[in-house]
Parts: C-alpha cells; sequence; structure tokens
C-alpha cells in the first residue's frame, strides 16, 4: 500500500533535514546524561534507547552517564534507611553507599545497557571503578562561619568530585563500536568508592573526550529567561550574566556551571534539553530549529 502524497513528502522532508546534521556529526563523540522523569516513564525509556541506537547506526559515538536518585530513595525506603540532602547532594553513610553502589551500578545500568542492546545499540555498562575510569576525592562542603570565625565544614560521608578521567577504556569501546553506559560511582586512591553527581560526571568525561557536544536531559524545557521563556542560544558571557543576575537558580544552576566547565575544558557546544519531549534526542540532533538551549565557547546572539 502506498503512502498518501502529503505523508510521504513529509517524510522526505524529515530525512532531507537530517541529512547535513549525520553529516557534521559523523564519527563524533556526544556524551548524554540521562535522567530525571525521562529514566521513570517506560514509553520514553524505549524511545531514549532507539534515538541513541539510531545516532550509533549512523556513525556518531554516543556516550551516556546516568543518575538515578529516584531509584535509590525507593529502595532506601523500602529497606527503612533514612535520606537525608544538605544543599541538593544526598548524605551518604556506608549503608546508603551499599544501595547507590547496587541501584546506579546494578540495576539502573543495566536495565539501560538492555534496553539499548535490544534495539542493537551493542551497549557495555560502567561504573568509574572499570578500568580506573573515574578518580575521585572526597568532596568537601563548607559553609561560612560566624564573623571572624573559620568556615564550618560538613561531613556528607561517601560523596565525591572527579580528580580524573581515564578515558582510554571509553576510547576503547568506542572504536570498538560499543556504546559506554556510566554509571557515577567513583574510585579513591586508597580504594574506596563515591557517590558523584552524575552531571559533573558527564562534563568530565565530555571534556576527557573532547566530545562535539555534551547533551544534559532535565525536566524542563531548558534555561528560562527572567520571563520564563526559553532561551535558545547563549555564549559563556550570557550564561554567567544570567547567573550573576540570578536569573538561573536552584536545579538548574549545577546543571548550567557544569556547561560551562565542559565547555571551558574543550567540549564544543553543550545543549540543556527536556528530556520528557518523546525523541528529545532525535529532535535537538537532526533538526534545524533543535530544542531547550544550546551554550556555545564563541558568541552567539539569544533568539
Amino acid at each position: 500500500m502506498n503512502l498518501p502524497k502529503s505523508q510521504a513528502e513529509g517524510i522526505a522532508n524529515v530525512l532531507t533535514e537530517a541529512l547535513p546534521y549525520i553529516r557534521a556529526f559523523h564519527g563524533r563523540t556526544l556524551v548524554v546524561k540521562y535522567g530525571g522523569a525521562a529514566m521513570r516513564d517506560e514509553a520514553l525509556k524505549h524511545k531514549f534507547a532507539r534515538d541513541l541506537a539510531l545516532m550509533k547506526l549512523v556513525g556518531m559515538n554516543p556516550v551516556v552517564v546516568h543518575g538515578g536518585g529516584p531509584q535509590i530513595g525507593a529502595v532506601m525506603d523500602k529497606l527503612g534507611i533514612p535520606t537525608r540532602f544538605v544543599d541538593g547532594m544526598r548524605v551518604t553513610d556506608t549503608a546508603t553507599l551499599d544501595v547507590v553502589e547496587m541501584v546506579l551500578g546494578g540495576r539502573v545500568n543495566q536495565e539501560i545497557v538492555a534496553l539499548l542492546n535490544h534495539q542493537g545499540g551493542r551497549a557495555v555498562g560502567l561504573t568509574g571503578k572499570d578500568g580506573q575510569l573515574i578518580r575521585a576525592r572526597k568532596l568537601k562542603l563548607t559553609r561560612p562561619g560566624a564573623e571572624l570565625a573559620a568556615p564550618e565544614i560538613i561531613n556528607i560521608g561517601h560523596v565525591g568530585e572527579v580528580e580524573a578521567i581515564d578515558a582510554r577504556v571509553l576510547n576503547t569501546l568506542i572504536q570498538a563500536g560499543f556504546i559506554p553506559v556510566i554509571a557515577p560511582i567513583g574510585t579513591g586512591t586508597g580504594g574506596e568508592s563515591y557517590n558523584i553527581n552524575a552531571d559533573l560526571v558527564a562534563a568530565r568525561v565530555a571534556e576527557a573526550l573532547q566530545a562535539e557536544k555534551l547533551i544534559l536531559l532535565t525536566n524542563t524545557a531548558g534555561i528560562l529567561d527572567a520571563e520564563g521563556a526559553t532561551l535558545p542560544k547563549l555564549s559563556v558571557q550570557q550564561a554567567e550574566q544570567l547567573i550573576a543576575a540570578g536569573t538561573v537558580t536552584s536545579g538548574m544552576l549545577p546543571k548550567v556551571r557544569c556547561a560551562l566547565a565542559a565547555l571551558a575544558g574543550g567540549v564544543g557546544s553543550v545543549q540543556i534539553i527536556d528530556g520528557t519531549e518523546p525523541h528529545a534526542l532525535l529532535l535537538e540532533i537532526f533538526t534545524n530549529a533543535g530544542i531547550g538551549t544550546q551554550i556555545t565557547a564563541a558568541g552567539t546572539e539569544t533568539a
């Protein structure tokens, strides 16, 4: 049965629009931070896996770094382990770290790998412990003390920050045609494990791989201006001005800071997009309009 002419023309236009982007990103590395609602909705999970598999099949090199905060919280509730946050970071004692490693390094990581493999993506799951991928150190969280007093040091347990990324294992997998899927767990110099924010890991991985693009999936449409409208494009300077003005706040603030750090480290561009949009990755990569907010090192005019 032949397609109606209008439908056929629509499909042809989509493919034609995608062609220059397939050409531009062929052989290039794109790091995707996967988390939020996109990881909890079954339909979105399958669409995400198909998007990644398609990217790989047309010659791109996607690398996934995933979170899993809600999944960790659900398991902790079942086990009766209390959850506590300080400045948005999960306080990670020994019992909590056991859950983090079990959920992130096991259940969540392997679910993503299975979904990608089912779509033909040839994925391999990793934590930062594999091949000494993520060398970490304990995160030192401080708060200003009283006048003339030293800053207060807050112990939030086994929470770390990235000290270094050894990209050799990732490059080996990429060159062999695999999609690396990374759980954000790092290792200290003494072999101790650290729970690390997935946005931070994604930014450092993108920097280590000199990725063409870092894509951060969020639960919002992108970076918003003071009136609540999405800003399609920003330069580094413009993003810094939004931070200084207090326009970028709350959960978006650390994401924008990660984006700026990645750009400073040589990443081509950073895209902050709404992961609840079906096929968000394809809309961003393969269409002229794109979605979300793109931040680049070079000066750009906001549209």
